[in-house]
């Protein structure tokens, strides 16, 4: 999914106090932009605690990533079909809890996803839809149904030769959560862990105020919604303003339903707010699927989340509890 980075879909705002500094680096991790900050005193431990955050995403990509022919997924995913792979208890858990979510959102968020054909093309040289029979044919090999757990021995078995999870949609978020643990328990009183767009916080600027996110318009990236402050809560924003197709007058995204093999419709942005980045990140992209009405309905049930949807006509929605105030 493409996630837009925090200029678009985030906008930060960070002050500096006389005793606590804000030290902030930018790199690149799991394929995709990662802003590092925390609030500390010194340069030198600035840097320290960044190294340490840098060093645990790191170790986490080699869990989790597909394209690392020798990482605990890559072994899932190659022996789909034949036998169950024993793994870590770190993997184990993270596939546990990604199967509850898709049972939570019927399907609508699917690690299994990374086994779909790629029939559609966003970049401008899809003339026609694909067939019907096409479409049904590319998730033949998708269902969280089949991915098959066995907590006595801490296995993972996919069911279907050719089957493939991973963790695209959930991964950096999952990550931001971990490097936030970390610098809390090493003690860092304050920072944010910015995964492309999958937001985690924790503390306050250093000048004792909140840290503070605009929601923006994604038509028009100078011009934000409204702000809000957030204080130790994971923010995500999903969007596919940039990524789409259309067909007949309907706007398909690249944001593609795993259980009918169809783009979403109907959605240019979603924005989550809970307490953990890899539960938002999951949600945001369920969101997409549900559609704006049974989106809402969805969250208004859940205990701890809230969400912003800007439909394609640029209309916002929001979930009960959220009260915007418009950006000056």
């Amino acid at each position: 999914m493409y996630k837009p980075f925090v200029l678009i879909g985030l906008m930060l705002f960070s002050l500096v106090s006389f005793s606590q500094q804000n030290y902030k680096r930018t790199l690149k991790l799991m394929g995709s932009r990662f802003d590092i900050t925390v609030v500390t005193n010194s340069e030198e431990k600035g840097n320290e605690y960044i190294n340490q955050a840098i060093s645990e995403i790191s170790r986490i990509e080699k869990v989790i990533s597909s394209w690392d022919p020798n990482s605990e997924t890559s072994q899932i995913n190659k022996n789909a079909g034949i036998q169950p792979v024993k793994v870590s208890k770190e993997l184990y858990n993270l596939i546990e809890r990604a199967l509850a979510i898709s049972k939570l959102t019927n399907g609508a968020f699917d690690i299994s996803y990374a086994s779909m054909d790629k029939i559609w093309k966003f970049d401008g040289s899809m003339k026609k839809m694909p067939s019907e029979d096409d479409i049904k044919s590319s998730v033949a090999k998708v269902g969280y149904q089949n991915i098959i757990l066995d907590k006595e021995h801490q296995t993972v078995f996919l069911k279907l030769k050719g089957m493939k999870i991973g963790f695209g949609a959930i991964g950096k978020g999952y990550a931001a959560d971990r490097a936030k643990k970390l610098l809390i328990n090493k003690g860092v009183k304050a920072g944010i862990i910015n995964a492309s767009g999958d937001l985690n916080t924790w503390g306050k600027q250093a000048n004792g105020e909140d840290w503070m996110v605009a929601i923006t318009n994604p038509l028009n990236k100078k011009k934000a919604f409204s702000w809000l402050p957030v204080y130790n809560s994971a923010v995500v924003t999903s969007g596919n303003y940039e990524k789409f197709v259309r067909f007949n007058g309907v706007r398909y995204s690249h944001i593609i339903d795993p259980r009918t093999g169809y783009p979403s419709t109907g959605i240019i942005s979603v924005t989550i707010f809970t307490s953990k980045a890899e539960l938002a990140d999951a949600i945001s992209t369920s969101i997409f699927v549900m559609g704006v009405e049974t989106g809402l309905d969805f969250i208004n049930q859940l205990k701890g989340v809230e969400c912003i949807i800007v439909d394609e006509s640029n209309k916002v929605h929001t979930s009960k509890n959220i009260q915007l105030e418009n950006y000056k």
